[in-house]
């Protein structure tokens, strides 16, 4: 298209009578120049355009990167130890990670955890006490309502998910009991349809 108006426009400078030979040449120097311009400005866009195309492979063809960090010290043998509290029935400890990719932090990703300890509730779980006020505006206990019907109910030592926060940070709280301690827990951790465990001695 751009061509047969070039060839026409041409046609018409070579055949006006109202230009001298001298006008000719100028007006004919300006079309080959704004050509060239053209077609710089093509391969300019058509560059721009491959590399815009190649950028979008690079994207797609990097997930994000997850790793992880137990906060625990690790023996030769590549097996966690988490010294448990003897004074409590549960350890609580929190496990992080990080997820990026090449562009940095990963936000809202979604990691699974699973661990292959568990254990269960007994029948109550605990009490509650009802206090209120006398006429006198002193507290008094005037009930105590105790929380059955648990028994039995098994009790994951782990959370089941975290998601990754703005700085691409992970966070999983695990507690194994007292009457765990000498076994070895395993976590194991699902991201992106990979999964990685650890094992971890509970001293």
């Amino acid at each position: 298209m751009i061509g047969n108006n070039t060839k026409k426009m041409r046609t018409k400078i070579l055949y006006n009578p109202k230009l001298n030979q001298k006008g000719k040449r100028r007006v004919m120097t300006k079309l080959r120049n704004n050509k060239r311009i053209n077609i710089l400005i093509r391969n300019i866009l058509i560059g721009i355009s491959l590399f815009l195309v190649g950028c979008e492979d690079t994207i797609q063809d990097s997930p994000p990167i997850i790793q992880y960090d137990m906060r625990l010290p690790i023996d030769d043998n590549g097996y966690y130890h988490l010294e448990m509290n003897r004074g409590s029935w549960q350890t609580i400890h929190r496990v992080s990670g990080s997820i990026s990719d090449d562009f940095g932090a990963v936000m809202n990703e979604k990691v699974y955890w699973e661990s292959d300890l568990m254990w269960y509730l007994g029948d109550t779980l605990g009490y509650v006490v009802k206090r209120g006020l006398t006429d006198d505006l002193e507290y008094v206990s005037y009930d105590t309502v105790y929380v059955t019907g648990y028994s039995g109910m098994e009790v994951p030592t782990s959370n089941m998910a975290s998601y990754s926060n703005s700085d691409g940070e992970i966070n999983n709280m695990i507690a194994p009991v007292r009457s765990m301690i000498g076994d070895t827990l395993t976590l194991s951790s699902y991201y992106d349809d990979g999964w990685k465990s650890f094992k971890i001695v509970l001293d």
